[in-house]
């Protein structure tokens, strides 16, 4: 029996490459986003639906500088990926990680924008994570 080709791209080839790059950008927008909407939702509680009882129980305010603390690290983290920091891509998959978990507590309030960064954060895990950097040439 032949063995049937991967249809996974090679390591580093033009998608990966580019989905690298495309990936830090959208962790420092996808950060500078988060800061906003926790500013909104610290400064403004009325922006935000109302919802009645809902299993995590913290106000807008307590969401709201968890967002702007999580956009800081992952705006700085975008920046770290997009200048090649070694670093930078372990904590950008654990930060977009926490980003999908915050975005998925934070749906009832703001469902479709949740839905969006939640895609968003998992292409950001997608592109870290098959990102294989090559050796260091002088």
């Amino acid at each position: 029996m032949a063995q049937q080709a991967h249809s996974t791209p090679p390591p580093n080839s033009g998608w990966v490459t580019g989905g690298i790059v495309f990936g830090g950008v959208l962790m420092l927008v996808n950060g500078i986003l988060a800061i906003l909407q926790g500013i909104s939702a610290i400064s403004a509680d009325d922006v935000w639906a109302r919802i009645g009882d809902y299993v995590y129980k913290i106000s807008l305010t307590g969401w709201g500088w968890i967002l702007v603390v999580l956009g800081v690290l992952a705006a700085v983290t975008g920046v770290g990926v997009l200048r090649g920091a070694e670093w930078a891509r372990a904590v950008g998959i654990a930060l977009a990680v926490l980003n999908v978990i915050i975005q998925f507590l934070f749906l009832p309030y703001s469902p479709i924008w949740s839905i969006i960064l939640i895609g968003i954060g998992v292409f950001v895990i997608w592109a870290l994570a098959v990102y294989q950097p090559g050796p260091r040439t002088p």
